[in-house]
């Protein structure tokens, strides 16, 4: 968790994680998403204890917990959000040297770097958008983040050339250990590559 957090501050342009005895809290500073919540555990006691007491609205929470068991946890004015999501790990390989995919006939991938986040876009041959993903590497840690495929053109292979794209990339800057969370859809597209599920990961907002 202490991992993925700090990659996903630095992918996100966020404020720097603050340690607290629960997890970390970030000021993530958007219309709906001010304060975010990260619980290292699936603590009970510490979700009652932020829900009843927070009311402004846009305030976040994630933690290790199914979507079922932190339900009940939620105080007044909570409600989960986000659907169901999985902390997971990279592959022993992720970052080992081996040639990337090729780019399918009718794509092209650019990638670029900008404020320590590497960013990979694919398009078609006439410009539309088709996949996307980034990365930000902190030490020898690297979080992938916001990948995506549009729907027109899944099942070709876009997103594991983004994902060993990404890996490429971290371990050309030393990253050796990789973390990301995933939507159920995102899971099965990671677990062909070797990732593995650490934790159930759920959020929930006070609206």
């Amino acid at each position: 968790m202490r991992a993925w957090i700090q990659g996903w501050t630095v992918s996100r342009g966020t404020a720097d994680p603050v340690p607290t005895p629960w997890g970390f809290t970030v000021d993530v500073g958007l219309p709906g998403h001010v304060v975010r919540h990260v619980l290292s555990a699936a603590d009970e006691t510490a979700v009652r204890e932020i829900t009843e007491n927070t009311t402004a609205p846009g305030v976040w929470l994630k933690t290790p917990t199914p979507p079922e068991t932190l339900e009940r946890w939620l105080g007044p004015g909570w409600s989960l959000a986000g659907g169901p999501g999985f902390l997971m790990s990279a592959p022993p390989n992720a970052t080992h040297a081996e040639a990337p995919p090729a780019t399918p006939d009718g794509y092209r991938l650019d990638t670029w770097n900008r404020a320590g986040v590497a960013r990979t876009l694919i398009r078609t041959a006439d410009g539309a958008f088709a996949a996307r993903g980034q990365v930000a590497v902190t030490g020898f840690g690297f979080v992938v983040d916001q990948v995506e495929t549009d729907p027109a053109h899944q099942r070709r292979g876009l997103g594991r050339l983004v994902m060993r794209t990404l890996a490429d990339i971290a371990a050309g800057q030393g990253a050796t250990a990789g973390v990301l969370v995933a939507t159920p859809q995102g899971r099965a597209l990671y677990e062909t590559a070797g990732w593995h599920v650490l934790a159930p990961l759920t959020g929930a907002v006070r609206s």
